[in-house]
């Protein structure tokens, strides 16, 4: 099957981190790499180098917003699924992020069962048989 599915996750809130990646435990448990990334530039640096399948993205963090990685990373890699993961739910932060290349906007707090359902869906997962 080669190389394993690869989810990333981009937040400068550790917690975050911990919450998404504890949610998306049953995709780690069936070989899906998932990797971490504190702060934007992070974040683009590894996207380049092992081009993760999937990116959940924070949009406010220091250094680089996820707007800017976001855009980044398409740049670079068209394929790559980017959902946007943030505080701000307005009309414009979504649009914003859309333009940019994301593919899909999250707000929070976010249901951690949608975002294990859509990250089995993007991977091509069946969590359930």
């Amino acid at each position: 099957m080669g190389e394993n599915k690869q989810i990333l996750i981009v937040d400068d809130e550790v917690f975050i981190r911990v919450l998404l990646k504890q949610t998306l435990e049953d995709l780690e448990d069936i070989g899906v790499d998932i990797l971490l990334a504190a702060d934007g530039e992070e974040g683009v640096e590894i996207a380049l180098r092992r081009h993760p399948d999937l990116i959940f993205l924070d949009v406010m963090m220091p250094k680089l917003n996820g707007y800017e990685v976001c855009r980044r990373i398409k740049e670079a890699d068209s394929q790559a699924y980017i959902m946007l993961l943030t505080a701000k739910g307005q009309a414009i932060d979504k649009e914003k992020g859309l333009a940019v290349g994301a593919n899909e906007y999250v707000t929070k707090p976010f249901d951690p069962d949608y975002i294990l359902e859509r990250a089995a869906e993007v991977l091509g997962i069946r969590l359930f048989a």
